[in-house]
């Protein structure tokens, strides 16, 4: 059990990496096409989603892969917050509900996921 815990945070620490791609995306959004700005935004940005991927494929090896795609779904968490602290978005009811939506989805699932493990 603590070893599956250990690889679920590692997949959270995964997917909150996979998440930082947007704000590079954002950024590179804002800059003058192919700038070396520009290009180091999205050197940043390949260079985040390759850890990703890596990360991903050994992760599905130690994880039930339902288990980690029902994960993914925080990103739109990680996307929330990252677009407060670094692009002053407001953070909604609706934005509130929605992430607590996704959280209480993930704790069902992994709870049922838990006791289907038991049997």
């Amino acid at each position: 059990m603590k070893n599956k815990q250990k690889h679920v945070l590692i997949l959270h620490l995964l997917l909150m990496i996979n998440s930082t791609s947007g704000i590079f995306s954002k950024l590179a959004a804002n800059e003058e096409f192919l700038s070396i700005r520009f290009c180091l935004f999205y050197l940043i940005i390949i260079i985040l989603l390759g850890i990703y991927a890596i990360g991903w494929q050994q992760i599905i090896r130690r994880l039930p892969l339902t288990t980690a795609f029902a994960n993914k779904s925080v990103t739109v968490i990680w996307g929330i917050i990252w677009g407060s602290l670094f692009f002053h978005d407001s953070i909604s009811v609706g934005k509130v509900l929605g992430a607590v939506l996704i959280v209480i989805g993930v704790v069902l699932f992994a709870k049922s996921d838990q006791e289907n493990s038991h049997d």
